[in-house]
């Protein structure tokens, strides 16, 4: 064991890796695990810019490619390994158009630049669908070997500048500073740029090179400061794994909380050289600082295992889920421990091996291997994708080409529905220009899913429809929260409030709604917030109800699809892929995907208001028991909620006798 290393430190990377673990396992408790990341980047700042400035200060140079020959040894094989096994272990698991898509990730993941390959398609780290791929955890490890590319550059430029602790201070935080700046910035612009981008996290990684240049003999004649600091970070670190949550913008000025605390705890545990413990042990100061909390043996015994514990717990859960869409908490249990079992054989069976072995340790050797390797992961997981588009056959694509149809409004202009930061109304129109009647539909995603069969049966009767449509936002008055922009929709408060008011100006024949089902936000609420929350939506759909009541202009509201409990396109073809039909697998009951009882309270609300109808056609989706993904041979979602269009234009002729 190396003479620098430190026990506090192995605990941190415990508590680090456990709060991630957490997180993706579905542990409530800690709803901002996810932070346990930026721990990390902290630790590696941290232990990196010591290394890197001792070497400095001693040899006036740094030897870059021994420094990246270490770094090579100890990431690269565990690395490569948990990544080729995902591959095969994805083979006999995901659909051939997941493991296509997932073996481009991996791609890059071996090439350390998953981050940027996520940024190219838009991966949102909390979406829902991120829980589908095996590999998008590998983002911060990219995050960090882009950090041990630029971070030696930075510090041969301060002692090139001015050799000295106040020019590396002062580089050091300049290029913090602007990190956290432009961090901040997009944090709320472009979120996952923010989140994603090495560059914008840079700051964090900053900060633990800062928090080495703070004077160890400072530390060690206050004997009281050091445990106080400690104490104080790790009461961070729990505010942070407590109080954050995936509904908040982050990383911004919200990661200041692990940042922080990660950094008064390194800070409580330096110094401790032989006189210092000395002096503790003295004074009775050392059973009281939580470096002593930190070396207990559990902790120490995770902290050797951390890295391989992150690389293998998330292909894990999420292979699990694929198999077993509900896992039990006793199942979670068991992937739990599954992953733990892989961590401790890939820790001495190849981690531990190349990171010691003889041979590797000689300077730059190791680059050879670590070359070759990241070759190899790079070209197993090309050809991979090249075979898994070959098993592609006509039933597969036949589900990939029904989730990818758009609707009639969005093949015209995807503008016609519009995005988040919209605030101004688009009407779209579709039939004849001189048709006898005008129809108004209106709403979120839900309602533009209905406007394929709505024009077609439209154009049948003479009447043309225009559509007001913005996504995410609902017809009725009622002030949400934006999963996606992380703070309140206010944006759609301001476009329904002008949709409403030019609607009601043109007095159209019929307003046709439909919009995402509250029920489906509320379900995991309290019962008490639950209770509040629908009510304050009851009285949101009145209100907008009642505007069009009392301007003469008649109204039908279309209850909403079912909610099912997975991704029906990738669920099916999962399914088709295993030689097993879809229904066992991919239907969802009915108790769980109609909300009955928000679609009664529903009607209650349109049956209350003059000059409007409720128009429910969810037994044409669900039996009295399940509600179903393939109907009559055809996919009948596009994902979870949004019917696929192929299917919606089976729905002309109910939709007819309905509004016509």
């Amino acid at each position: 064991m190396a003479a620098s290393f430190r026990p506090d430190i192995q605990g941190l990377r415990a508590l680090a890796v456990g709060g991630v673990v957490a997180y993706h396992f579905g542990l409530t408790a800690l709803p901002g695990g996810f932070a346990g990341v930026d721990i990390f980047f902290v630790i590696s700042g941290w232990l990196i810019s010591t290394h890197l400035m001792q070497e400095i200060g001693d040899t006036g140079r740094l030897d870059l490619w021994r420094f990246y020959a270490r770094r090579a040894r100890r990431l690269l094989p565990a690395a490569l390994f948990v990544i080729l096994a995902t591959l095969a272990a994805g083979y006999f698991i995901l659909a051939p158009q997941e493991q296509a898509l997932y073996s481009h990730g991996a791609m890059f993941a071996s090439a350390y630049t998953i981050n940027l390959w996520l940024l190219r398609w838009s991966f949102d780290y909390f979406a829902a669908d991120a829980t589908s791929n095996p590999f998008i955890h590998f983002w911060s490890l990219s995050v960090e070997e882009q950090f041990y590319l630029a971070w030696p550059a930075l510090l041969l430029l301060a002692a090139w500048l001015r050799p000295g602790r106040r020019t590396a201070v002062a580089v050091i935080g300049a290029a913090g500073l602007a990190s956290f700046a432009a961090c901040m910035w997009l944090t709320s612009a472009a979120p996952a740029w923010a989140f994603y981008f090495s560059p914008l996290r840079a700051w964090e990684f900053a900060a633990g090179g800062l928090a080495t240049l703070v004077p160890a003999a400072f530390l060690r004649h206050q004997p009281w400061l050091r445990p106080a600091l400690g104490w104080l970070g790790l009461v961070l670190i729990a505010a942070a794994y407590l109080r954050l949550s995936e509904n908040m913008p982050f990383p911004g000025w919200r990661a200041l909380l692990p940042v922080a605390g990660t950094v008064l705890v390194l800070l409580s545990g330096a110094g401790a050289k032989q006189t210092g413990k000395q002096a503790e042990q003295r004074t009775g100061w050392r059973a009281f600082a939580p470096a002593t909390a930190l070396s207990l043996p559990p902790l120490q015994w995770i902290g050797s295992l951390s890295y391989s514990l992150y690389l293998w717990h998330w292909p894990v859960i999420v292979y699990a889920g694929m198999l077993a869409p509900d896992l039990t908490v006793a199942q979670r249990l068991g992937c739990g421990v599954l992953a733990l079992a892989l961590s401790v054989l890939t820790y001495h069976l190849i981690e531990n091996p190349a990171r010691r072995g003889a041979w590797l340790m000689a300077g730059a050797r190791a680059l050879i291997p670590a070359f070759a390797l990241t070759g190899a992961g790079v070209a197993v997981a090309y050809a991979n994708a090249h075979l898994a588009t070959r098993n592609i056959d006509p039933a597969q694509r036949g589900i990939e080409q029904a989730a990818e149809k758009p609707s009639i409004v969005r093949a015209a202009d995807k503008s016609c529905l519009a995005d988040f930061q919209t605030v101004t109304p688009k009407p779209c129109v579709f039939g004849a220009a001189d048709a006898a009647h005008t129809i108004v539909l209106f709403g979120d995603s839900h309602a533009d899913h209905w406007s394929t069969p709505l024009i077609e049966a439209a154009k049948r009767n003479d009447t043309k429809v225009v559509t007001y449509l913005k996504s995410s936002c609902r017809a009725s008055r009622l002030s949400t929260f934006n999963t996606v922009l992380k703070r309140d929709y206010t944006e759609c408060d301001a476009w329904r409030e002008q949709a409403i008011s030019d609607i009601i100006h043109a007095k159209p024949r019929l307003v046709v709604i439909s919009e995402f089902s509250i029920g489906n936000l509320t379900r995991d609420m309290p019962a008490a917030d639950r209770a509040a929350e629908t009510a304050r939506w009851q009285s949101g759909l009145r209100s907008t109800l009642q505007a069009f009541s009392r301007a003469g202009v008649e109204t039908a509201v279309i209850r909403d699809t079912p909610l099912n409990a997975s991704f029906a396109d990738s669920c099916v073809a999962r399914a088709l892929w295993w030689r097993e039909a879809p229904s066992p697998h991919c239907d969802t009951p009915r108790t769980e995907a109609a909300n009955d009882s928000i679609a009664a309270a529903e009607r209650a609300v349109v049956n209350s208001v003059p000059d409007t109808r409720y128009i429910d056609l969810t037994d044409r989706f669900c039996g009295p028991t399940s509600c179903h993904v393939v109907i009559s041979g055809q996919l009948a979602f596009r994902d979870r909620h949004h019917l696929a269009t192929a299917f919606a234009e089976t729905l002309e002729a109910p939709i007819e006798r309905a509004l016509f």
